[in-house]
C-alpha cells in the first residue's frame, strides 16, 4: 500500500504546501497535505462543470458508476483493514464488516435508481375542453440539486465517511459530491478515493464529480457548506461543530439544507411485564449494546428508563455483572477519550446522581465503562444529564410510576431511536407509550438493542432536532435519495425537453 497524502481534486492527485501528520492508534504516522479555501473552490467549481453533464446521465449509467465504485473499494479491502486499524484502533474484523457494508450500500443505490421509482414521477394531461378554464399537460419529476457537500464521520471511517451512505445516495441522485476527509482517518479515506478515481476512470464519467479534501482549518469547512455553488450539505459528528455549520447553511445569502446527525442518547423504557420477566437477559444485552465498539455508535443506548423496584434491582445487577468483565476499549481519537473522562465527570456531580460503575484510570485513547444511577424526579430536574456522552457511558432511570415514566418520555429531545422492552401484559402502557415517542425519534423498537443500522428501504436514521437537522430525512437506506432532489414541474414542454427517466 502506498499512499500519495495529496488530495485528489477532478481525477488529480494536489499536493499542497501546508501539511499535517496522522496520528493512528498504532503503526506508522503518514504526512498529508492540508486543505485550503483555494482548493475548496477548485474542487467545487470542479464539481459545477461535472453537473451538467452527470446530471443528465441515465441511471443505467450511474448504477454503472456505484457499482464500479463497489467493485474498486472490494479491490482494495485488504489495505483498508491495515490502514483502517491502525488509524482508528478499530478491529480488523470489524472494519472489514464496514467495507462489506459500504460496497452493500453503493450497489443497494445502483439497483434501487433503476426502476425509476425515486424520481416520483407524475403527470396530469392536458384538459383543453375542461371548462370554465382548460388544464395545461403537467408532469413532475425529481431532479438532482447540484454539488453537495459531505463531511466524513469519526466513527465510521468507511461507511459515513469518503464513499459512504451521503456520498452514494447523492451520486445516485445526479449529483457531484466534494467530501471534506475526517482528520482521524485520512490514510482510509485517501485509499477509498483511489477507488473513486478508479471508476470514474473506469465509467467515464465527469473526473469532476467526486474531490477529497483532507485536513486544514475550520475555515476549510466553513468555505465549503458556504460556497455559493454548493446546494446541499450531508454532516455526520458532534452536535457543536454541526450546528456551527448548520447555522452557517442558513446564513448564506441563499440558504441550503444542512443533513445534520448531531447527537442521540437513544433511551430504552423497561416496562413493567417484561422487567418481570426478562430483568437479567435484558441488563446482560444493554451492556453488550452499551460497549460494543468503545460505545462510538450514534445509536449507543445510553439511557434505560425502569420502574423502581426488585426487577430494577436485577436488571441493575446484571448489567454491572456483564460490565464488569468489560476491559479498556481504543477510542477513535485521542479527543473522544478525553471528551468521555469529561463527560464522566460532569453526570457524576450532577446532584441526585450515584455512580454505580467507576472506572479506573485509563492509558491514553482508552476508556472503561461507567454507569449511573438518578430518580426519575432527579432527571426531570436535571437537563443536563440527557446530553449525549459518546461512549460507554450508561445512565439507569428510576421512575417511582409509570406517569413519571411518560414525563421522562416527554420531556426528551429527538433521537435517532427509542426502545419499548414489552411483554404482552405491558401492551396498554405501551400503547399510551407509543404516541409520545412518535414525535421524539425516527426509529422506535420493540425488544432489541438499537446498535446495528440495518441498510434498507424502510430505514429511518434521523429524528427530531437535536439527532438530526432535518426531522423528514434519513441518512441510511434507500430514502437518503431525497434529501439530493427536488421537484419540478414542466408544463407543456415537449417529449424531447423532458429530462429521460
Amino acid at each position: 500500500m502506498e499512499l500519495t497524502g495529496k488530495h485528489l481534486i477532478a481525477g488529480a492527485w494536489i499536493e499542497a504546501e501546508s501539511k499535517f501528520n496522522s496520528t493512528p492508534a498504532h503503526g506508522e504516522a503518514y504526512e498529508f497535505s492540508a486543505g485550503s479555501v483555494a482548493l475548496v473552490d477548485q474542487a467545487v467549481q470542479a464539481a459545477e462543470d461535472a453537473f451538467l453533464s452527470f446530471s443528465a446521465t441515465t441511471s443505467k449509467e450511474r448504477a454503472a458508476f456505484l457499482n464500479a465504485i463497489a467493485d474498486e473499494i472490494d479491490v482494495r479491502i485488504d489495505d483498508l483493514a491495515e490502514i483502517g486499524t491502525q488509524e482508528t484502533g478499530l478491529p480488523e474484523p470489524r472494519l472489514r464488516g464496514e467495507t462489506g457494508r459500504t460496497t452493500g450500500q453503493l450497489r443497494l443505490f445502483a439497483s434501487h435508481i433503476l426502476d425509476g421509482s425515486y424520481l416520483d414521477q407524475r403527470h396530469d394531461e392536458a384538459l383543453p375542453d375542461r371548462a370554465p378554464l382548460p388544464r395545461s399537460d403537467l408532469r413532475m419529476m425529481q431532479r438532482p440539486v447540484g454539488p453537495v457537500a459531505v463531511f466524513g464521520a469519526s466513527n465510521f471511517p468507511l461507511a459515513f465517511s469518503t464513499a459512504g451512505g451521503d456520498t452514494a445516495s447523492a451520486l445516485a441522485a445526479g449529483c457531484p459530491v466534494v467530501v471534506r476527509g475526517h482528520h482521524a482517518h485520512p490514510g482510509t479515506a485517501e485509499v477509498v478515493a483511489a477507488a473513486v478515481k478508479a471508476a470514474v476512470e473506469k465509467t467515464g464519467v465527469h473526473p469532476g464529480v467526486f474531490s477529497l479534501i483532507q485536513g486544514g482549518d475550520l475555515e476549510v469547512g466553513q468555505r465549503l457548506v458556504q460556497h455559493p455553488l454548493i446546494k446541499a450539505v450531508g454532516f455526520t459528528g458532534s452536535l457543536g461543530g454541526g450546528r456551527a455549520l448548520f447555522d452557517l447553511c442558513a446564513q448564506r445569502p441563499e440558504p441550503i439544507p444542512f443533513f445534520g446527525e448531531l447527537g442521540s442518547i437513544n433511551p430504552m423504557f423497561l416496562l413493567p411485564a417484561a422487567a418481570s420477566a426478562r430483568a437479567v437477559a435484558i441488563g446482560t444485552g444493554w451492556a453488550g449494546s452499551l460497549t460494543m465498539g468503545a460505545g462510538q455508535f450514534c445509536t449507543n443506548p445510553g439511557v434505560v428508563v425502569v420502574l423502581d423496584g426488585p426487577e430494577a434491582d436485577a436488571f441493575k445487577g446484571a448489567a454491572l455483572e456483564a460490565l464488569q468483565q468489560v476491559g479498556g476499549q481504543v477510542t477513535l481519537t485521542s479527543g473522544i477519550a478525553a471528551a468521555y473522562h469529561s463527560g464522566q465527570s460532569r453526570i457524576a456531580a450532577v446532584a441526585g446522581v450515584e455512580t454505580l460503575l467507576e472506572p479506573a484510570e485509563t492509558a491514553d485513547r482508552s476508556v472503561l465503562p461507567s454507569i449511573f444511577e438518578v430518580s426519575g424526579a432527579d432527571w426531570l430536574s436535571n437537563a443536563d444529564l440527557a446530553h449525549e456522552v459518546f461512549g460507554p457511558l450508561g445512565i439507569i432511570v428510576s421512575a417511582a410510576n409509570f406517569e413519571e415514566m411518560q414525563n421522562i418520555a416527554k420531556e426528551l429531545d429527538g433521537q435517532l431511536t427509542c426502545t419499548l422492552h414489552l411483554e404482552e401484559g405491558d401492551a396498554e402502557v405501551a400503547k399510551s407509550l407509543l404516541p409520545i415517542l412518535e414525535r421524539k425519534a425516527g426509529r422506535i423498537l420493540a425488544n432489541g438493542f438499537p446498535t446495528g443500522v440495518e441498510v434498507s428501504d424502510a430505514m429511518v436514521h434521523g429524528g427530531p432536532y437535536p439527532a438530526s437537522t432535518n426531522f423528514g430525512a434519513t441518512s441510511v437506506g434507500t430514502m437518503a435519495i431525497r434529501r439530493f432532489l427536488r421537484p419540478v414541474c414542466y408544463q407543456d414542454l415537449p417529449d424531447y425537453l423532458i429530462p429521460s427517466a
